[in-house]
């Protein structure tokens, strides 16, 4: 794989906020991550640009065999056509004035390749500034166009009423639809392992080295700490995939589903990655010679030790730089900032009015999600809007149109989704019978009611603002970093805040991105003690316990930590993280609701 300029990605966000990102970045040198999920609107953005620049467009109807993989790899293509094409024309435009590949070297952060640059620019030799030109045109290399795949989003599909073999299901048939394209990028894994999907993606060629060790395609597994890294890797080395990135990301200080863990944070996570990483690479190396040698495959030379990089609330080009050089990342992920930065992403005029105007309690740790995991809403969403308005007028439930959470066979033969009509319908019909007492029967009704369909109103933001969908209600999962951020900004800037050439900072009292996330957890763990003191909680006390305990333990961390701090950041920092050290000693664990 090509080393990419910039030290910062742009993760995946939602299905429409990065679904075209490649398009307005990558050829900047930015990478980012598109959603598989919905072939839908993957479809339907094709189609879009397509005929926006003139493509050649033959439609792939639903019913087509197949027709999610198609459409998958049909749009990557394009994607990948697209970008080339940027890439080759932004390497012949001019050095003078506003052309395309001074842009490139503007936004570069100050390294070497930054350096030559601006020997370039001071040159005024003319035959050696157009010699330096042209080796600055060849090192214009384009940005990774990054697919994901939420491993837990794999439901089985039904043709006729019978189930289709397993290959057709939904994160199968979308990782079938990436191999067989023509990008040379990586694939994100995240939400866990997932057994079949990755003993799948073996049976594609562009996983496994050529002759030189080189990948066409890589694997990367998102995860939330060491041990899942160490599993997961020496599975599917286990197969013959080598993991070319772990890719970091905090339990709860994020945006969309937050995975949460009992209290491990995010600093002395990747303080054991940073230790442990060599053992890591000499594990997962063992394992990976030995499948190859068993497949015929042997290795003439052992694949770079994989890269480390790690994302999640990141606020100031001071927090960016202390994870890049403390703890040795390679990368850090950048999400719900680029909401405000339209050429970027992908969100209406009217939700990004919202999200400048989001106050803390429209950003909020939902159970909107019909997959059951928490997930960062924004309240004031025309999605929002349009479950309370359904739940008012007496037909709670979404209409379920692209049955992609289809995933729940609690009344139906063939699974349907928990969002859905007739889930919620028929739900609320049953909860009587099952024996709840009534602040137990409120509180489970509220939560079936609470479902939202997110993997259409999710696509909300792109089909809104490219007019594909006029009655479209976007669902928004900005995680609560956006409330630091209160404008509309350029590509320009923002990535200059990332890099420190200015601050787009809104709020002077955020706090760091370490403290805020120990808060989140209190916010979390305080939540959970009431769920189990009401009897709706299904965790064992000693579960709390050890939530509580790995708080305290990762606090005694970062107070061991501050003297890497700079000393005017280092005495807040020390204070907050007293304040909150007392305020989880002061939790008490609660008694199991008697009955």
């Amino acid at each position: 794989m090509t080393k990419h300029p910039h030290s910062f990605h742009i993760p995946v966000m939602g299905t429409g906020f990065t679904i075209d990102t490649p398009l307005k970045v990558a050829r900047y040198g930015i990478s980012s991550v598109i959603s598989l999920v919905d072939d839908v609107l993957i479809e339907k953005v094709r189609k879009y640009h397509c005929q926006r620049l003139n493509e050649p467009y033959e439609p792939i109807e639903a019913g087509v065999p197949d027709s999610r993989a198609h459409r998958i790899t049909a749009y990557l293509n394009l994607l990948d056509r697209l970008v080339r094409r940027q890439v080759t024309d932004l390497q012949a435009s001019s050095f003078e004035g506003n052309g395309e590949i001074r842009r490139y070297y503007d936004l570069l952060p100050e390294t070497d390749l930054k350096k030559q640059y601006r020997k370039m620019l001071a040159e005024t030799d003319e035959k050696e500034k157009a010699r330096l030109q042209d080796e600055l045109r060849l090192q214009a290399v384009p940005g990774s166009i990054d697919v994901n795949i939420m491993t837990k989003l794999d439901c089985d599909t039904y043709r006729n009423g019978e189930k289709q073999p397993p290959e057709y299901s939904g994160a199968m048939s979308a990782l079938r639809g990436y191999a067989q394209s023509t990008l040379r990028s990586a694939i994100v894994f995240s939400a866990g392992i997932s057994q079949r999907l990755y003993g799948y993606a073996a049976q594609f060629e562009d996983f496994f080295p050529d002759k030189a060790g080189n990948f066409i395609k890589e694997i990367v597994l998102k995860v939330s700490d060491y041990r899942s890294a160490l599993i997961q890797g020496k599975f599917l080395a286990n197969r013959g995939l080598w993991v070319a990135e772990f890719r970091v990301e905090s339990g709860l200080n994020c945006g969309g589903h937050a995975f949460l863990n009992p209290g491990h944070l995010l600093g002395p996570v990747l303080e054991e990655f940073k230790e442990k990483r060599r053992e890591l690479y000499e594990t997962q190396l063992k394992v990976y010679e030995k499948a190859l040698s068993g497949m015929g495959r042997p290795l003439d030379q052992a694949p770079p030790q994989a890269r480390l990089t790690v994302q999640g609330g990141i606020g100031t080009a001071g927090e960016n730089d202390f994870l890049l050089n403390f703890y040795q990342v390679d990368s850090t992920g950048w999400g719900t900032p680029f909401l405000l930065v339209p050429e970027a992403t992908n969100v209406d005029q009217e939700h990004l009015d919202r999200l400048i105007h989001a106050k803390k309690e429209d950003v909020y740790l939902s159970n909107s999600s019909p997959l059951g995991v928490p997930y960062w809403s924004l309240r004031t969403s025309y999605s929002e809007e349009a479950r309370r308005r359904r739940i008012q007028e007496g037909h709670p439930g979404s209409p379920c149109p692209n049955k992609l959470l289809a995933t729940n066979a609690e009344f139906t033969k063939i699974p349907i989704c928990p969002a859905s009509r007739l889930y919620v319908k028929r739900k609320l019909e049953h909860l009587p019978e099952e024996g709840l007492s009534p602040e137990q029967l409120a509180v489970v009704k509220a939560l079936v009611l609470e479902k939202t369909c997110i993997c259409h109103d999710l696509a909300g933001s792109a089909t809104l603002k490219y007019g594909i969908d006029q009655d479209a209600t976007p669902s928004v999962c900005c995680g609560p970093n956006i409330l630091n951020f209160k404008k509309i900004v350029s590509l320009e800037d923002m990535v200059g805040h990332i890099y420190g050439r200015m601050s787009l900072l809104a709020n002077s009292d955020r706090p760091n991105m370490f403290l805020e996330e120990i808060r989140l957890y209190v916010e979390q763990l305080r939540k959970e003690m009431k769920e189990f003191s009401d009897g709706l909680q299904s965790r064992q006390q000693s579960y709390l316990a050890g939530f509580k305990k790995n708080l305290l333990s990762g606090i005694e961390y970062y107070r061991g930590m501050t003297r890497q701090f700079i000393e005017d950041q280092r005495d807040r920092f020390l204070e907050e993280l007293k304040s909150l050290q007392q305020e989880i000693e002061m939790m008490s664990l609660p008694r199991p609701a008697e009955g």
